[in-house]
């Protein structure tokens, strides 16, 4: 094998590109791995740790793009080389002859279309205050798609938004929809009655697709970014949202979406909605039940309850959360006959944080301890993306994994390296996964994590084990990826499909319980 690199110095190209190039490369016959990334700390750790940055590289930095490729033969390796120059000049030529204008700044594309009042920024965290202000500054609204954005920017861009009537969902807003219009990694879902605001993002396209799926409609979907309940920002953005479902004439049930809001914060929350008469259901994953006891404010345990709830109220039904599917008993036993007494843990690897927070809630729930990066317990907080323990979830959307790299529902790159190495622990009977489709994911995730289901559960079986592979779809029939055939080409690869995250991880969890006993 020989292994050649190319530093291309000052030169930017943006995540989906570098991905698209990467997998284009890495299919060509005698190329064994190849990466296009930019140069930050991380990607370098990344390429070094899969073989692909030779001793005589170059110097680079976080400005530059590196081109890195594992082959065969140098010739081979100069031919993937050669295939991301051809796909870079061809996206660049096209860009170029198209038809539509692309303005290159915010101030241009607002004069070329006055009438634009919603902004969508993904830029790096360092230049995102900077954009953002200047769309504020220009009467719009803001989806700020961008992490690694310091609080006291965030702090500082949410008042000027709140001083002038604007949203500013995020940063770190990956998800919305708008008028029936999809914003980031949003699902083509039912227009209808019900509005939602988060500061979820994955939860956000959980309970609208599951409300799809129950037959409701959802009016507005409108994201804060995670960190908005916190003290220091003070719930600014959730409280504009839900005054905006509140006085929108199509909403007649409001649904609010996050994490245990901070407790100041949480009874600015409930004091606003005292004088709202839309239902309002409540899901603060994680919280106490009893914090909404003499509020108008109906508790949903989990995602799965707070659509079946939102659903009801839409239709003016009585209220009444879920219950468990009585077939997850006979499916848990079924798989504990088929693991041995030594397949005890379980790992998984999520792309949806918020999706990953719920699983870690109902693990518990079943008394089980989980280590993870984004741990309820700070004794079993994992760092980065250090080897994983007993039982682990891990939320592969976190910056560790982002920096410089794409999201783990456009790239899946790391998620499926992770994949086949925690599936080659012996003491591991159990994968879970989350499969997210919609706009702006990649257009077949599950045709992605399959290959990969494949090999993992194939080399168990060599080594005379069985894996269990536990899965659920988040799309809808409607989503480019068509949630029906992303469920079978999972189920065609040996994985379990669950209706959603929430019974995936109670599946999980009454297997993990069995295993216990044996």
């Amino acid at each position: 094998m020989v292994i050649q690199n190319q530093v291309r110095k000052n030169l930017y190209f943006d995540s989906v590109t570098l991905m698209v190039a990467s997998s284009m490369m890495r299919q060509l016959e005698g190329v064994d791995g190849a990466a296009v990334m930019m140069g930050t700390d991380h990607n370098r750790q990344l390429m070094a740790d899969s073989g692909l940055l030779g001793p005589d590289i170059e110097p680079f930095g976080v400005n530059d793009t590196v081109v890195a490729v594992r082959a065969e033969s140098p010739q081979a390796a100069q031919a993937a080389i050669d295939l991301f120059d051809a796909h870079i000049s061809g996206k660049q030529a096209a860009r170029q002859e198209g038809e539509e204008q692309r303005a290159r700044t915010l101030a241009a594309a607002k004069a070329a279309r006055p009438g634009a009042d919603l902004a969508v920024i993904s830029v790096p965290g360092r230049f995102a205050r900077a954009e953002a202000e200047k769309a504020l500054a220009q009467g719009m609204h803001v989806l700020l798609f961008s992490d690694n954005v310091s609080l006291e920017d965030e702090v500082a861009l949410k008042r000027t938004a709140v001083e002038r009537g604007l949203l500013m969902m995020g940063p770190d807003c990956g998800t919305a929809i708008v008028n029936g219009t999809a914003l980031g990694f949003a699902n083509a879902v039912r227009r209808g009655g019900i509005g939602l605001a988060a500061a979820a993002g994955t939860g956000l396209q959980e309970v609208t697709v599951l409300i799809h799926q129950l037959g409701g409609g959802v009016s507005q979907a409108l994201g804060t970014g995670g960190r908005d309940l916190k003290e220091a920002v003070g719930g600014a953005m959730m409280s504009l949202c839900l005054e905006a479902l509140d006085q929108d004439p199509d909403t007649k049930v409001i649904v609010i979406l996050s994490k245990p809001p901070a407790k100041p914060v949480m009874e600015a929350i409930l004091r606003q909605l005292e004088g709202t008469k839309k239902p309002v259901i409540a899901a603060f994953l994680g919280g106490d039940p009893a914090l909404l006891e003499g509020t108008n404010v109906t508790w949903a345990g989990d995602l799965e309850a707070a659509a079946h709830l939102a659903v009801q109220a839409e239709a003016g039904q009585p209220l009444c959360p879920p219950q468990e599917d009585a077939l997850l008993e006979a499916l848990a036993q079924e798989e504990c006959a088929k693991l041995s007494p030594g397949q005890r843990y379980m790992r998984g690897l999520y792309s949806g944080g918020t999706l990953c927070y719920e699983a870690m809630l109902l693990l518990r729930d079943q008394g089980i301890d989980v280590w993870s990066n984004i741990a309820l317990d700070h004794t079993r907080l994992m760092e980065g993306g250090e080897e994983s323990r007993e039982n682990t979830l891990l939320d592969m959307g976190e910056d560790f994994f982002t920096n410089g790299m794409p999201h783990p529902m456009i790239d899946f790159r790391q998620r499926v390296e992770r994949m086949e190495r925690e599936a080659a622990d012996p003491a591991v009977g159990v994968l879970l996964l989350d499969c997210v489709g919609g706009y702006g994911t990649h257009e077949d995730p599950a045709g992605e994590l399959a290959p990969a289901i494949r090999r993992a559960r194939d080399r168990a079986a060599r080594e005379g084990r069985h894996l269990s592979v536990i899965a659920s779809v988040t799309a809808t029939e409607a989503d480019p990826q068509v949630r029906s055939r992303q469920m079978a080409v999972l189920e065609e690869a040996g994985a379990l499909v669950l209706p959603c995250n929430a019974q995936a991880a109670r599946l999980t969890a009454k297997i993990l319980k069995q295993m216990e006993q044996v």
